[in-house]
């Protein structure tokens, strides 16, 4: 296995300039904040452990894809605790969410 080209390379971060990236949640981010930070991760688990696409599941949980990718990438500003338990529910209609 080589390394990329330096076309490839070029190709590859003008590409992901025009990407938003993942947010992370800082230190002293609110419970309410930590609350749906932990609610997006779980989308980003049914994601990753069903091997499907975020049109795939924006599809099967009746949201638009635009909205489902502001989950992933964790734009918990956008979301109430309410709506994203919402979405969850639509997922998993037997779910249970704890606080610890």
């Amino acid at each position: 296995m080589g390394y990329p080209s330096e076309k490839e390379i070029l190709k590859v971060r003008k590409k992901l300039e025009k990407v938003e990236p993942t947010r992370v949640l800082p230190k002293n981010a609110s419970q309410a904040d930590q609350l749906k930070f932990e609610l997006c991760r779980i989308f980003v688990r049914y994601l990753l452990e069903h091997e499907i696409t975020q049109k795939e599941l924006a599809e099967q949980i009746e949201v638009e894809p635009a909205r489902l990718n502001e989950i992933v990438k964790y734009r918990i500003d956008l979301f109430t605790v309410d709506r994203l338990l919402a979405y969850i529910e639509r997922l998993e209609p037997n779910i249970k969410v704890t606080v610890s």
